[in-house]
Order: C-alpha cells, then sequence, then structure tokens
C-alpha cells in the first residue's frame, strides 16, 4: 500500500510540473498586449513590461518563473495594482469553497438516493421518472437554468434573492444550479453499480440467510455500490467547490470564477497562469486522495501494494 501512494503522489508531481509548463507557454501564445489598452506613454508601458520581466527571453522568463513557483510565489497581477496572485486565491477560494461544498452535499446526497431508488424500482415508473430528472439536469446548462430559476424563484416569486453572496438564502439558487449536473451524474451512476451489485452471489446468500430489503440494501448493496462512485469523486469535487465561471459570473458571486474571467479579459497573465496551475494542483491532489481512499475501500489494491512493497 505505501509503494501504491508513493507512486500516486509522484504522478501528481509530475502531472502538476506538466501543467505548469504548458501553461506558461500556452500564454506566449495569447495574443494581444496587456498594456497597450492603457492610457499610458509608450515610455511607460515599456517600463512596465520591464517590471514584469516581458522584455526578457522566453526561456528566462520560465525559468524565472518556476523558480518563484517552487517557492509559492505565483506572482503579482498586471491589472490589480499592489496584489499578489496568492492573495486573491486567498480571497476568492472560500468563497468558492463554500458555495462548491454546499453544492456538493446537495447533489451527491440527491444523487445517491435517487440511483439507490431507481435501482430498487428499476423498469417501473419511478425508476423513469427520476431517470428524466437526471437527463434534465444535463441537458440543461448552467447559462440556461440559472435565468430560469432566477425568473420564477427571484422575479415572479419573489422566494429568494437573485443574486449576491453571504446570507444563506443566497447560497440556494447557486448551489442548484451547480450541483444538478453532479446530481444527474451520480443518479445514473449509482443506479448501474446498484444494478450490478444486486445480481451478485453475497446479495443472494445475505437474503437467504433472513436479513430484511432494508438490511440488504444498506449493509451490502450500498456499501459495496460506492466503491466505484468514489472514483469519479475526484474530479467532481475539485470541479464543484472551484466554482463555475458561469455560475458565479451571473449570481455576482466573489470567488474564483469570476476572478478568472477579469484576468482573461484583460490579459493578467500571471493571474490567470496562477489560477490555472492552482485549479490543476487542486484537481490533482483530490484524484490522489480518491485513489488513496480508493485503496482503502478496494482489499485488492491494497494486496497489490504488499505484494509491490516486498
Amino acid at each position: 500500500m505505501g509503494r501504491y501512494v508513493l507512486n500516486k503522489v509522484l504522478i501528481a508531481i509530475a502531472t502538476i510540473f506538466v501543467l505548469a509548463t504548458a501553461t506558461f507557454f500556452l500564454m506566449k501564445l495569447i495574443p494581444g498586449d496587456p498594456f497597450a489598452s492603457l492610457k499610458t506613454k509608450a515610455a511607460v508601458q515599456e517600463k512596465q513590461r520591464e517590471y514584469y520581466g516581458l522584455d526578457q527571453p522566453v526561456a528566462v522568463q520560465f525559468f524565472r518563473y518556476m523558480g518563484n513557483l517552487l517557492r509559492g510565489d505565483l506572482g503579482w497581477s498586471m491589472k490589480k495594482a499592489g496584489r499578489s496572485v496568492v492573495d486573491i486565491i486567498r480571497e476568492g477560494f472560500p468563497v468558492s469553497a463554500r458555495l462548491g461544498l454546499t453544492s456538493l452535499f446537495f447533489s451527491v446526497l440527491i444523487g445517491l438516493l435517487f440511483g439507490i431508488l431507481c435501482a430498487q424500482f428499476r423498469n417501473r415508473w419511478p425508476d423513469y421518472l427520476l431517470l428524466l430528472v437526471a437527463v434534465l439536469g444535463i441537458a440543461l446548462p448552467s447559462m440556461v437554468l440559472g435565468p430560469l430559476m432566477r425568473y420564477f424563484f427571484g422575479v415572479r416569486l419573489k422566494w429568494l434573492p437573485v443574486v449576491g453572496w453571504g446570507t444563506a438564502d443566497k447560497m440556494i439558487m447557486p448551489a442548484i444550479v451547480l450541483g444538478l449536473g453532479t446530481v444527474a451524474g451520480e443518479t445514473r451512476a449509482m443506479r448501474a453499480s446498484m444494478l450490478g451489485v444486486m445480481t451478485q452471489d453475497y446479495i443472494t446468500t445475505a437474503r437467504a440467510k433472513g436479513l430484511n430489503g432494508a438490511q440488504v440494501v444498506l449493509r451490502h448493496e450500498v456499501k459495496n455500490s460506492l466503491v466505484p462512485i468514489v472514483t469519479g469523486l475526484g474530479p467532481g469535487i475539485a470541479g464543484i467547490m472551484m466554482g463555475s465561471f458561469v455560475v458565479e459570473s451571473m449570481f455576482l458571486i466573489p470567488g474564483l470564477g469570476r476572478y478568472f474571467v477579469d484576468s482573461i479579459t484583460n490579459l493578467d497573465y500571471p493571474l490567470i497562469m496562477g489560477l490555472t496551475i492552482f485549479y490543476g494542483a487542486f484537481l490533482v491532489t483530490m484524484n490522489l486522495l480518491v485513489d488513496v481512499a480508493y485503496g482503502f475501500l478496494d482489499p485488492r489494491i491494497r494486496e497489490s501494494g504488499k505484494k509491490g512493497g516486498k
């Protein structure tokens, strides 16, 4: 198991390095000049390029950036005066994480419940109805669902605030819009996993021993169905916790999504690279944690780790 975890950690570190390298050189392909739109003299713009090191050869810029990255320095924003990328991430990430955790709790809870019910009532009307809801969750993107919810629940019914952040009622609509697609995915994945487990011999044995339906479902079917579900949570958790660019912009939420949109619009190179690397590192870390959790959940992974360590 130790060797298994070590291999996963080394792969994660290599992935982050490749991501940082690719992000740096792809930034050089973006057309435009971040200082060209400023109403300043050419001499001032040249001083700004010199300050940010844009007048140096690309190789020099790359090694300087990677050296700073190893020290945890993501640079300073070009358009938000006096603010480092780390400070911006420190400010925006808790907002995105709070929204993401709320949405994640809603989506996983509802998705697993729907999946269990679909499996128990397979090929009957509850199964078809819940699968229809799941399909609608995938078919309706956030840029469509968000305005619809804002119109009906915010404008017409006046139940919830249309935009804003900071109170519980302002989190309801963004969390639902952000998590509905995950509900659909969790429903379908849990249903498929449950149907596969329900045909196993140990389920028949459990019923033959006299366990009632609820005990069989909770102790055996649900527990063993969660193993493949856990492996798909890494990207889902990272994506949903980092926030959605569309949702945060739509509901005026001051999270990383809005900062990322602004950085692209303003050609704020350090902020674009910093947010991209931070998001990628977060995604890799969540995948790493899920892989380790999967190793503990699946005995075959633990046995392979022991054999590999001998």
